[in-house]
């Protein structure tokens, strides 16, 4: 499969929502911070300074992640998803690669996100790419019932 990196565009909102809906309503439930970002990803995302970056194979999207501006240099890894039918074929290391090479480019000097001790899969990941746990006196907390694992990357 020929998979494609691309930033986001005008029209890839559903897209965008649908691939990060799927994963959360199988696993978590939607919060209010989710349906904020997902009704406006352009206002809650793109506009204060952050990325989209999308996966796209036969002009299909199939995965997403985002940066999300924090403060200067830093942005928050969020909204990785990787359409559940293609998941194990790779697509989710290269969609978080692009998203790593994506914030080197624009000068990011710190990546920080959070997930799920259920999300076994996508930690090990974040891993394997060099993301490091927070240690517990560093975490802040979540405005997400879901997170528990806390993780930051130097670039």
């Amino acid at each position: 499969m020929d998979v494609k990196m691309r930033e986001f565009m005008d029209g890839d909102e559903a897209a965008f929502r649908e691939l990060n809906e799927a994963w959360i309503k199988k696993m978590f439930a939607m919060e209010a911070k989710d349906e904020a970002t997902f009704a406006d990803p352009r206002k809650k995302i793109l506009e204060p300074g952050g990325r989209i970056l999308l996966a796209e194979a036969d002009g299909a999207v199939v995965g997403c992640c985002a940066l999300v501006a924090m403060g200067p240099d830093e942005y928050e890894v969020a909204k990785m998803s990787v359409a559940e039918d293609l998941r194990g074929a790779g697509i989710g290391r290269k969609v978080l690669q692009g998203i790593i090479d994506l914030a080197r480019r624009i000068g990011a000097k710190r990546l920080y996100l959070e997930s799920s001790s259920k999300l076994k899969n996508a930690v090990h990941l974040y891993e394997a790419l060099g993301f490091q746990h927070l240690p517990p006196e560093r975490i802040v907390p979540s405005p997400y019932a879901r997170a528990d694992v806390y993780m930051e990357m130097a670039l």
